[in-house]
């Protein structure tokens, strides 16, 4: 239904300097959902690529980009600079908003690692209507306050031998006042690489997406 889809690399300008970024129109696309990436990954990531190839034949748009700027990107203080990250994605989404054809549209968050931090920081600011977001295998614990701020409904996703990051999920879903679900991929570890576990993730991320649509 969704075969059609324009793709194009982007520049998005980030304090001062450009990083690039891959956005994806389907035709008639009804929301885009904006990739934030953890730590030492980037609009390459293959598992975030895979979740995004599925949102598309759903008939999402997406956008993928390098949240730091090659000059930042070796920086561990920078990859986990969670109010840095934040704003980059505040930026992206502003540019969002100014692109032909994903103006209008609801915007949704996917994070993944210190990236579902920076999603949920920018959902609770409000200077966004943020319909949706999703976390895989993400510390959404390192939002902090902001989690009680969050409206927008919030799927969390881990992997059932990811111990220590189950424990800090629960913690932030316990925070989190908005609807929302936790779900465990049984048999899965942080990067979900085995056997169907991705599969898995797509599946809850699109049907998330999608059935929060307004």
């Amino acid at each position: 239904m969704f075969d059609r889809v324009r793709k194009q690399v982007v520049d998005i300008a980030i304090d001062g300097e450009f990083v690039e970024g891959m956005l994806a129109v389907p035709e008639g696309a009804r929301a885009v959902v904006l990739f934030a990436h953890g730590s030492g990954s980037g609009r390459l990531s293959p598992r975030n690529n895979y979740v995004a190839g599925a949102l598309r034949k759903a008939g999402l748009a997406t956008l993928l980009m390098d949240l730091l700027t090659p000059a930042e990107e070796p920086s561990t203080r920078s990859r986990f600079d969670i109010g840095l990250l934040a704003r980059r994605l505040e930026l992206a989404a502003n540019w969002l908003d100014m692109d032909r054809d994903t103006r209008g549209l609801p915007l949704g968050l996917f994070g993944a690692s210190t990236g579902a931090a920076a999603a949920l920081q920018l959902a609770a600011s409000g200077g966004h209507r943020v319909y949706s977001v999703v976390s895989r295998g993400g510390r959404p614990d390192l939002a902090g306050p902001a989690l009680e701020r969050v409206q927008a409904p919030t799927l969390l996703i881990v992997g059932g031998l990811d111990n220590q990051v189950i424990e800090l999920n629960e913690a932030a879903y316990a925070m989190l006042n908005c609807r929302k679900e936790l779900k465990v991929v049984e048999g899965a570890t942080h990067l979900f690489e085995e056997p169907g576990a991705l599969e898995q993730v797509a599946r809850l991320a699109t049907d998330w997406f999608v059935g929060c649509l307004p």
